[in-house]
C-alpha cells in the first residue's frame, strides 16, 4: 500500500507519516521545504508544490491512498486578507480531485478539514458531525466550501473521499506566534517572560487533542472510515484558555518561570466554545484519544524549554 501526503512536512504531516510508516504502509510525503527531517522507515519525501498538479501527477498515479493536509493559510490571516485565503486554497483541492477522480486505483482520498473552524457558534456541546456548519471566518468558510466539492465528487463521480474534522491539535513540533495554536504561543511568551494575552475572563474553550491522537484518528479513518463520510476527531473536553494556563503554571514554575497574564476585550470573530463529539469515529474504527492533557503539555513545555536554553 502506498500512501501520498500531502503536506507532510507540516506539524501534523510529521506525526501521520510516522503513523502511516508504523502500519506498514510505504509513504510519500509532499512538501516545499527542499530537505525533508523525518528520518522514518517506509518514507520517500518529494520537494513539490502541493498546487503544481503537473508535478504532482506522477507520485500520485503510483498511490493507492492520498491525504491532503496542506492549507496556505491560518485562521487569523484568513480575516486580514480573505480573497487570498479562498483563492491559495480552494484551486488547488478541487484541481486534485479532478486529477483524482481519473485514477482506477485509487482506494481512498482522506481530505482534512477543521472541527474548529467549520461548526461556528454552538449552543449545544459536544459537536457532532450532524450539527448545523456556520463558520464565522474565511478559513471555516473556505474548509466547508472544500469539503463540499469533496462530498459532490464522491456522488457524481464516486471518488472514495472520507473527511476529517480535527479539534485544536497540539504537541511536539508545534511552532508559536503563527497565528494558531494557543499552547505553543502562550508557552513561548511565558520562557520570553512576556506575559500571555488572554480575550475574555476565560478565554476560548476549546477541544485540545494531541497529534499523535490526530495522527492515529486519521490514519483510522483513512483505514475504517466509509467513503462521503464526515468524522470529528477530538478528545471531547472542553478547556478555557485559563483552564491551560493553571495546567502550564507548576511546569513553568518548576523551571524558574512566573506567568503573567493580559486580559482583553472578547474579540467578536471568536467562537464561544468549541467540544467535539467523536462517537462516530469510534463505532467504526474503535479510535480513542490515548495521550492525556498532562503529559502531552509536559512533552511540549520540555520541548520549548530546551529549545530556549539553546538560543
Amino acid at each position: 500500500m502506498l500512501c501520498c501526503v500531502i503536506g507532510g512536512a507540516g506539524f501534523i504531516g510529521h506525526h501521520l507519516c510516522e503513523s502511516l510508516s508504523a502500519s506498514g504502509r510505504d509513504v510519500i510525503a509532499v512538501g516545499r521545504k527542499p530537505i525533508s527531517t523525518m528520518p522514518y522507515p517506509r518514507l520517500n519525501y518529494r520537494a513539490i508544490d502541493a498546487a503544481d498538479i503537473a508535478s504532482l501527477r506522477k507520485v500520485l498515479s503510483e498511490c493507492d491512498e492520498v491525504i491532503d493536509l496542506a492549507y496556505a493559510t491560518v485562521p487569523k490571516t484568513s480575516f486580514i486578507d480573505p480573497m487570498f485565503d479562498l483563492q491559495s486554497n480552494l484551486p488547488r483541492v478541487v484541481a486534485l480531485m479532478e486529477e483524482l477522480r481519473n485514477y482506477a486505483q485509487l482506494r481512498r482520498l482522506v481530505v482534512v478539514s477543521s472541527g474548529g473552524t467549520v461548526y461556528g457558534h454552538m449552543t449545544h456541546l459536544p459537536i457532532s458531525e450532524n450539527s448545523d456548519t456556520e463558520p464565522v471566518s474565511p478559513y471555516g468558510i473556505t474548509k466547508l466550501t472544500i469539503e463540499r466539492y469533496a462530498l459532490m465528487y464522491c456522488r457524481l463521480h464516486s471518488l472514495p473521499v472520507v473527511i476529517v474534522r480535527p479539534a485544536n491539535a497540539y504537541g511536539k513540533g508545534q511552532q508559536p506566534f503563527v497565528g494558531q495554536g494557543f499552547i505553543a504561543t502562550a508557552m513561548g511568551n511565558i520562557l520570553r517572560r512576556k506575559s500571555v494575552t488572554i480575550y475574555g475572563e476565560q478565554g476560548t474553550v476549546r477541544d485540545y487533542v494531541h497529534v499523535r491522537d490526530v495522527a492515529s484518528g486519521i490514519l483510522a479513518a483513512l483505514q475504517s472510515g466509509q467513503n462521503g463520510e464526515v468524522y470529528n476527531i477530538g478528545s471531547g473536553v472542553g478547556r478555557s484558555n485559563l483552564d491551560i494556563i493553571d495546567l502550564i503554571r507548576p511546569l513553568a514554575s518548576d523551571a524558574g518561570f512566573s506567568i503573567q497574564i493580559q486580559h482583553e476585550a472578547e474579540r467578536k470573530f471568536d467562537v464561544a466554545a468549541n467540544v467535539l463529539n467523536f462517537g462516530r469515529l469510534l463505532s467504526c474504527s474503535g479510535w480513542l484519544p490515548k495521550v492525556s492533557m498532562q503529559e502531552g503539555l509536559q512533552e511540549m513545555w520540555h520541548e520549548s524549554l530546551a529549545y530556549a536554553e539553546q538560543r
